[in-house]
């Protein structure tokens, strides 16, 4: 089966120890690690500039075995200067991450091409492949307009994230996946909903705590799964209101279940 990454946002009351802990719980391969706030205001606990906290979460993800697939979550904003986040990218890279997150907010588009060409070319000479999430609610809104701005900033190396959620809010079929070069997706994020989207006011709500655990609602998931190579790795991200006041491990370990019965399904049908 693909490997599977618990992504912050599905326990995101977590801090990063019991991230660790909760994708152990869960049967996961990987964590998804929140080290940037995605905008102004928003709260994290800190990671950069912490090297006691750093020690620790390298600790348990030997202990453990998990690993850091992504950190996550750079918004190029109108605020964001691009350069104050090299700390973060060296951090990344000496927790093990071979991806960032990255989110185009911007709507002035040559600030946003300049500002994104920037981040590529940092986290390349890291080591660290960008990912561009489009999201309904934001500036690149589509994959679409995800892959022209990949297309016009021309990076070294960088690549698409698609979430099942937000390709289906924003009009999106798995089936458009096929029009992309394979290579541009090393993982995907995955999670489930009902089929019909809620109004526009209400999809930043929804994709940040109303979402189901993969399998639980009447997503495309299977042709989801099957529009990508199947070794693709598996980010879940899934904050579901419905286990809200359950523990983070316990959290994990229903998305992971739910996961894996939609991964094992999956991979019968494909044989």
């Amino acid at each position: 089966m693909r490997s599977i990454s618990l992504a912050h946002l599905t326990v995101l009351d977590a801090d990063p120890l019991t991230l660790i802990e909760a994708g152990a719980a869960g049967g996961f391969d990987a964590i998804g690690l929140r080290i940037v706030p995605p905008l102004p205001g928003d709260a994290i606990v800190p990671v950069v500039g912490d090297v006691p906290l750093q020690r620790r979460i390298k600790e348990r993800l030997r202990a453990t075995g998990l690993r850091i697939l992504d950190i996550e979550a750079v918004w190029l904003s109108p605020q964001t200067q691009v350069d104050a986040l090299q700390p973060a990218l060296d951090v990344g890279v000496d927790l093990g991450a071979r991806y960032v997150l990255t989110v185009g907010f911007d709507a002035e588009p040559n600030r946003l091409l300049d500002n994104f060409g920037r981040l590529c070319m940092l986290a390349n000479a890291r080591g660290l492949r960008p990912m561009l999430e489009f999201i309904p609610y934001a500036t690149i809104a589509d994959l679409g307009s995800a892959h022209d701005l990949l297309q016009q900033a021309v990076p070294q190396d960088a690549g698409l994230l698609v979430d099942a959620l937000h390709l289906s809010r924003s009009g999106g079929h798995p089936a458009d996946i096929a029009r992309y070069d394979p290579g541009l997706f090393s993982y995907i994020h995955l999670c489930d909903a009902p089929a019909a989207p809620p109004p526009a006011a209400d999809l930043r709500a929804e994709a940040r705590g109303e979402r189901l655990y993969p399998g639980l609602g009447e997503l495309w998931l299977d042709a989801f799964l099957g529009a990508f190579a199947p070794d693709i790795p598996v980010g879940v991200e899934a904050p579901s209101a419905a286990f809200a006041s359950c523990p983070p491990a316990e959290r994990a370990w229903h998305a992971g279940e739910a996961t894996r019965r939609l991964l094992e399904r999956n991979a019968g049908e494909r044989r």
